[in-house]
């Protein structure tokens, strides 16, 4: 039997799910898919794999994942890992497996890949939702974030290949199809473009939905197909990540408050009955108590309600862990007022 436990973000749940099929005619084998997101995170992940040993003595357990492409050193030197991938390996995991391996670990340069991974897959078990895998990888630098360290260069899956992986999973019956991807409006040529090519292609659709996006890459074109196609899901959760315009510049994102309020204003505007969810950091290096507030102020001028909050959590590696940082108790406190601000969802 083939178990795949997975960490961290829907990326991750996709990729598992791709991996589980590969590996389906094997037996013993255990893969850890891991997250890198938080230092915590990380911890979650080795403290895991070491259960795992203990529980299954025989088994084959293979460590990939985000956490392994930033620290492969770190999982290697673990005696509970049997084999060590990175990303762009884990694609070809089967292929790896069934070689007479002498390297416990192949992690090569992420930043050196520039074509985008074999993960078609035809269901995933135990779901309702389908999500499909629009691109890879990431061109910006927010200053919390090490993910386009774990993922590399902004890769875009061509149209043709994403539309025939939804027809796929709708004749399984899945009836929810959600596009993701680790910067999914950064689709190459175009998000909109896409969303567009798609709908043309399957009118049909039952549901379209989105993962998590990115405030200042939504143009009007998004908006007119929200307008025009009632098969689009009327929720969009939005990184946001704070509501005071001076820590978004730390952070290095590239929307403003002003711009998160017009865009809800935009899409209620042509789909009344929307609804809203955003991803939002509590404690960020340098957030003031009126910061703080401005981002409390946000949630509730914006009216988003499906809340996923984080207190902040410093990641090696990046400009904001050099910064000054706010207590953690603290950080805590705000990420708990923020949570009664609307509904929690881990979606």
């Amino acid at each position: 039997m083939v178990k795949v436990i997975t960490f961290g973000c829907r990326i991750n749940a996709y990729e598992s799910e791709v991996i589980k099929e590969k590996l389906s005619h094997l037996d013993d084998v255990i893969v850890v898919n891991t997250c890198a997101v938080t230092q915590e995170a990380e911890r979650q992940c080795r403290q895991c794999l070491r259960k795992l040993r203990r529980e299954n003595p025989t088994a084959r357990i293979v460590a990939t994942g985000c956490a392994v492409q930033i620290n492969p050193q770190k999982f290697s030197a673990m005696s509970e890992v049997d084999l060590v991938l990175g990303n762009k390996e884990k694609a070809s995991i089967d292929k790896i497996l069934s070689q007479d391996l002498s390297e416990k670990s192949i992690v090569g340069d992420i930043f050196s890949y520039d074509g985008h991974d074999d993960f078609i897959i035809t269901g995933f078990e135990g779901r309702q939702r389908a999500f499909v895998q629009i691109q890879q990888g990431c061109d910006h630098r927010c200053t919390y974030c090490i993910v386009p360290f774990a993922r590399g260069h902004n890769r875009s899956v061509p149209a043709q290949e994403i539309i025939s992986q939804i027809k796929e999973l709708l004749a399984q019956g899945f009836a929810e199809i959600c596009l993701t991807g680790v910067d999914a409006c950064s689709y190459k040529p175009s998000f909109s473009g896409l969303v567009k090519e798609i709908l043309a292609a399957i009118p049909l659709i039952p549901s379209l939905q989105f993962g998590s996006l990115d405030p200042a890459a939504i143009d009007d074109e998004f908006i007119k197909l929200v307008g025009k196609y009632p098969n689009i899901a009327p929720h969009f959760h939005f990184s946001v990540q704070s509501g005071d315009n001076l820590i978004l510049k730390r952070m290095k994102r590239r929307h403003s408050r002003e711009d998160v309020i017009n865009l809800c204003a935009k899409i209620r505007a042509v789909r009344p009955e929307a609804t809203f969810g955003a991803d939002f950091i509590c404690g960020f290096p340098t957030e003031t108590k009126e910061q703080f507030e401005n981002t409390v102020k946000l949630v509730q001028e914006a009216g988003i309600t499906h809340l996923h909050v984080f207190p902040y959590s410093e990641r090696p590696g990046t400009p904001a862990a050099l910064m000054p940082q706010v207590d953690v108790e603290e950080r805590r406190r705000r990420a708990h007022i923020l949570r009664q601000q609307g509904e929690i969802t881990n979606d």
